[in-house]
């Protein structure tokens, strides 16, 4: 029987605590950095929300007016941008773990994956920009929300693939197993055992690249076009929310504006995150079901 000294016992016990401490304060830290920026921008910008300010249109370059037109844009881009590249990216992700076999392609496809996510976002504008607006101007419409959500698309993808592909990866091996050795197909094991298992995994995936969207500004100011103009077909242009603030506290200095738009940004965030997660889930059992 090996006897434990008591100051060994002292000392293990004294690293447990200071591990937790550390650990807690780390986690309290993030916590007060988040709720001090949403603090500081909502009492900024709660004094400038009104019916006018979210129903009305921009004046003055945005100085004065509303944020109606933005509104609708950031809910056209990510509406859009979710609904080309959920499929696209969930849907790779499942055939990069559960299809295709390991060996050098898979690995050199990982590894661009992971440098496409890795690009900064005005190379991603720029190549919209090239490709979206000028090349494919025709189909397009040039400056617009689909230019936008098609470079937006090519943005977020590595997000929603590494991601789904590490839900997708935490699944045991036993529960496929099992139900392959029941007799069932691969397919009907992924939609009845593999992706309800999943789900949060994915769904956090999905709520990382919301969030990318909506905050991106670089790559939409080349790309969207910046109008001020209220969007009716997803071939106009448009501005998001993010853009809107953006170009206001650059362009006229009007910061009570851009306090207001940021409340309002981040309250639409929340409202797009909570409407996705429900969204995706009734999604994915419908499917499964």
């Amino acid at each position: 029987m090996v006897e434990v000294k008591p100051n060994h016992l002292i000392k293990v016990k004294r690293n447990q605590v200071f591990a937790f401490t550390m650990l807690s304060l780390a986690a309290a830290l993030t916590v007060l950095i988040l709720l001090a920026i949403v603090i500081y921008v909502m009492s900024q910008g709660l004094s400038v929300i009104s019916m006018e300010f979210l129903l009305d249109s921009p004046k003055s370059m945005g100085a004065e007016g509303g944020i109606y037109p933005a509104i609708v844009g950031t809910i056209y881009l990510v509406g859009l941008v979710i609904l080309i590249a959920a499929p696209i990216g969930v849907g790779t992700a499942i055939y990069l773990n559960e299809y295709m076999p390991d060996g050098r392609f898979k690995s050199v496809l990982r590894f661009a994956t992971e440098l496409l996510a890795a690009i900064p976002s005005i190379v991603h504008g720029m190549f919209g920009f090239l490709f979206f607006v000028i090349a494919l101007g025709d189909y397009t419409g040039g400056w617009s929300i689909l230019s936008g959500a098609l470079t937006g698309v090519v943005m977020i993808l590595p997000i929603i693939i590494r991601a789904s592909e590490e839900a997708l990866r935490s699944v045991s091996n036993n529960l496929k197993e099992g139900s392959l050795a029941l007799g069932t197909t691969r397919w009907y094991t992924i939609k009845k055992i593999v992706l309800p298992l999943a789900i949060p995994g994915i769904t956090t995936s999905i709520i990382l690249a919301i969030g990318r969207v909506i905050g991106e500004t670089a790559a939409f100011l080349l790309t969207l076009g910046g109008s001020l103009l209220l969007a009716t077909t997803v071939f106009d242009g448009a501005r998001t929310l993010a853009l809107h603030l953006y170009l206001v506290a650059m362009e006229t200095g009007n910061t009570e504006m851009a306090f207001g738009t940021g409340a309002v940004l981040i309250v639409l965030i929340l409202i797009i995150n909570l409407a996705a997660t429900g969204l995706f889930k009734l999604l994915v059992r419908r499917f499964s079901a």
